[in-house]
């Protein structure tokens, strides 16, 4: 922490009270170390509908660039593609489709990168089986997909997401006859939770990660590629750092992964609400409760342990993980990492902003893995 800033925290604590103060902080880490309690996209109005259109209240979020889901109360659920036209405090959009729940003037919906939701079959019409990943907290669920390739791809989710994030990157890896394993982690629905009911931005979640290499092993891969958004990527990066399975990484995908924790969680509470001072107070709130070592996590995040070749998918507009970190893992590791920045995108809906786009970087990247 600065030093301005920490003689603010605790200016702001002996007038506050520090007991209140400090329970403020806490109070306000939560939206980083619980999910669940993350603050839900900026509702809006649906103004006008027509044939193939729609149109919203105009924000930051409703006029980027790609394709995006509207979600409403009820399960509502439609697709929404390019801009059409903006003006007067409004966005028209291109209505892809509307398969959940009925889209009238006046509902408020909300933007999120959930285009595709269910599992692989009903979102995507590929074969899938429902099975777990034996783990030293119990048994987690996760969905198999079969492949000709000796490389199976782990994909992880990121935070206050959950295995349907991985859905979009699904039809590449069933082309190239990748078999997949998309699981979850402790805390997810359906799992294990956590014995403190914390998330620890990967400090135990790799555990987990560790066993579904483990289990695509058992199951015949040769090699593994872990494949990861947000947090999950973190939860990659740091099992690939940590597992004694290291040697059987053949690479690594990391989507806006969190490289800078103390400047990614305090943009995470300032992005919530919070005041630079409680932003400030909740970031070492969530370091105390969660553990972080920090020495440890910059180390990690800046590729020392790398063990093969990694493709880091970033935007330089992404308001929680800085671009800057990003630029210096692939700096300093330029023989291992490759560089993907997708402009004007969301963090971890990079996918969204640019799907032709990002499918090919992928898909290069692959290829000499196979």
């Amino acid at each position: 922490m600065r030093w301005g800033t920490a003689a603010v925290v605790a200016a702001a604590a002996a007038g506050a009270g520090a007991g209140a103060f400090l329970l403020l902080g806490r109070k306000v880490s939560d939206r980083v170390v619980q999910p669940s309690a993350a603050t839900p996209p900026q509702a809006v109005t649906v103004h006008e509908l027509g044939p193939g259109r729609v149109t919203l209240t105009a924000t930051a979020d409703t006029v980027r660039r790609g394709h995006y889901a509207l979600e409403w109360d009820g399960g509502g659920h439609a697709v929404v593609g390019e801009v059409l036209g903006r003006g007067g405090g409004r966005v028209t959009r291109r209505l892809e489709r509307a398969e959940h729940g009925t889209l009238a003037v006046g509902t408020e919906v909300r933007l999120t990168p959930r285009v595709l939701i269910g599992d692989p079959r009903s979102a995507l019409g590929l074969d899938f089986t429902d099975t777990a990943v034996p783990g030293d907290l119990g048994a987690f669920p996760a969905w198999r997909t079969t492949g000709m390739r000796g490389t199976c791809v782990v994909l992880v989710h990121g935070a206050a997401a959950d295995r349907s994030q991985a859905l979009p990157v699904l039809p590449l890896l069933h082309a190239l006859r990748l078999p997949t394993l998309t699981i979850t982690y402790r805390g997810d629905a359906g799992a294990p939770a956590s014995p403190d009911g914390l998330g620890h931005f990967g400090e135990t979640e790799w555990h987990d990660v560790d066993a579904a290499i483990g289990a695509a092993l058992d199951h015949g891969a040769g090699r593994v590629v872990l494949c990861g958004w947000s947090m999950g990527a973190t939860i990659a990066l740091q099992t690939a750092a940590r597992s004694a399975r290291r040697e059987r990484i053949a690479g690594l995908v990391l989507d806006s992964p969190v490289l800078d924790w103390s400047e990614s969680v305090r943009r995470a509470a300032a992005r919530g609400g919070a005041s630079p001072v409680l932003a400030e107070l909740g970031t070492l709130a969530a370091q105390g409760r969660t553990g972080v070592d920090l020495a440890d996590f910059a180390r990690i995040a800046s590729g020392a342990d790398l063990p093969a070749p990694t493709l880091l998918l970033q935007s330089p507009d992404d308001p929680i993980t800085p671009w800057a970190a990003a630029r210096r893992l692939a700096a300093e590791r330029e023989d291992l990492v490759s560089l993907h920045p997708v402009p004007q995108a969301e963090h971890a809906a990079l996918w969204n902003a640019d799907p032709a786009g990002y499918t090919e970087a992928l898909r290069r990247f692959l290829t000499p893995l196979l």
